[in-house]
C-alpha cells in the first residue's frame, strides 16, 4: 500500500520567511520584500496555484515582513529626521 507524499511548502514561502527574519534581525530592507512575497504566496494558495502547506510559512513571512517594514520606516525617519537635524545644527553652529 503506497502512501502519498506530504505536500511541501513552496520556495517562495520559505524565501518570504527567511527574508522576514532577516528584515527584523539585521537587514531592514528585506522587510518589504518579505511582505510582498508573503502576499503573493498567500494569493497563490487561495487561488489553488500553490500547496496549502505553504500558507503557514507565507503568513509568518508576511507578518515578519510587516514588522520589518515598520522598523525600516522608523530607521529611515530616525536617520533623516534626527541625523539630518544634527548635521544642520552642526553646520549652523560652525557658521557662528
Amino acid at each position: 500500500m503506497a502512501t502519498a507524499a506530504p505536500d511541501k511548502a513552496s520556495s517562495q514561502a520559505v524565501t518570504s520567511l527567511i527574508l522576514g527574519i532577516l528584515g527584523i534581525l539585521c537587514c531592514p530592507i528585506c522587510g518589504p520584500i518579505a511582505w510582498y512575497l508573503g502576499n503573493q504566496e498567500l494569493r497563490a494558495v487561495r487561488e489553488g496555484r500553490s500547496s496549502p502547506a505553504s500558507q503557514g510559512m507565507a503568513q509568518a513571512g508576511q507578518i515578519l515582513g510587516i514588522v520589518g517594514t515598520v522598523l525600516f520606516v522608523f530607521t529611515l525617519l530616525w536617520v533623516f529626521a534626527f541625523g539630518g537635524m544634527a548635521i544642520v545644527g552642526g553646520i549652523l553652529e560652525s557658521m557662528n
